[in-house]
């Protein structure tokens, strides 16, 4: 599922009390999932966890 439209389902399954306790709901979804668990194509298909590790262990064995 695309992000804005998971963005909506998320909004429209829950009931805030208010437009902050919404903003940080959404903030919470974009930086733990979105940004940084989901795959993405650009880093050989690697959640950026994934791949900054990988990075990690390479450089290690470089030098």
């Amino acid at each position: 599922m695309p992000f804005p439209a998971k963005n909506l389902e998320l909004v429209e399954l829950h009931n805030f009390a208010d437009q902050q306790q919404a903003a940080a709901a959404i903030f919470e979804y974009i930086e733990v999932f979105y940004n940084k668990i989901r795959l993405h194509s650009t880093i050989r298909y690697l959640a950026p966890a994934q791949f900054e590790d990988n990075e990690r262990i390479l450089r290690k064995s470089v030098l």
